[in-house]
């Protein structure tokens, strides 16, 4: 496995963009192993700093997911890392590739249907009570969230937008793109009991319109279904390195 670190807002940030060798270097970043034919249970490594986080000064491992979800490989691979802080959970993803985005969608907008077009997705889940939420992130900002008592039952019938989530988004000229949820920790344990048991999983939809289906955690089926909590990773920390 292998580690790369992108620092948004670094003056030499549009260069991990204009060349990818620098944004994914050879030998530089995690790749997931998606070879397994049994669904993926090892822990999703969750990064924990010592000190409060800022967009902008970020310096972040991410983990790249190089298959789709009938073992195929991407063009390049979707990117993404959790960070905790003493205030937030931190959503990361990218890729070097463009997006298409919902048209709908602004940065910073709370916008349903994100997953009709490209988009990174969320997943956090309580074993007890069934319950889980699903946050999607688009590469330019917008976002969208909603919490299900059962797969695919949701617990609300109309959108209601998580409070106190804020987001973030660099693009660059050549269509490469990284972008972030801040989650309010406290909020995440009131509303779905986030905590030591909590299982996750990340998932990402590319290629629109001909979309490819991208997940950490190795779900069961024959056709892309991630609404499956029962089959979510559980999770451990990992010091941050500081730097």
């Amino acid at each position: 496995m292998l580690i790369s670190k992108i620092r948004p807002h670094d003056q030499h940030y549009s260069e991990y963009f204009s060349r990818p060798a620098l944004f994914f270097p050879c030998g530089m970043i995690f790749s997931l192993d998606q070879s397994y034919t049994t669904p993926y249970r090892h822990p999703v490594l969750i990064f924990k700093s010592k000190k409060t986080l800022h967009w902008g000064e970020l310096v972040v491992p991410l983990w790249g997911l190089e298959k789709d979800w009938h073992e195929r490989l991407l063009d390049s691979a979707s990117a993404f890392s959790l960070v905790i802080d003493d205030r937030n959970l931190w959503f990361i993803a990218a890729s070097r590739l463009p997006a298409k985005v919902h048209p709908a969608a602004r940065p910073g907008a709370f916008v349903a249907e994100l997953w009709k077009h490209d988009v990174a997705e969320l997943f956090i889940a309580d074993p007890c009570s069934g319950r889980y939420i699903e946050f999607n992130l688009a590469a330019n900002g917008a976002w969208w969230s909603c919490e299900f008592r059962a797969p695919r039952e949701r617990a609300e019938s109309i959108d209601i937008a998580f409070p106190g989530v804020a987001t973030h988004a660099e693009l660059s000229i050549d269509g490469g793109w990284m972008a972030a949820l801040a989650i309010p920790i406290d909020l995440l344990g009131a509303r779905i009991g986030f905590g030591a048991t909590s299982l996750i999983n990340v998932t990402f939809i590319v290629g629109s319109p001909e979309q490819k289906f991208v997940s950490a955690a190795k779900l069961p089926g024959v056709e892309p279904d991630f609404h499956q909590p029962g089959h979510f990773s559980g999770f451990q920390f990992h010091e941050l390195e500081e730097t």
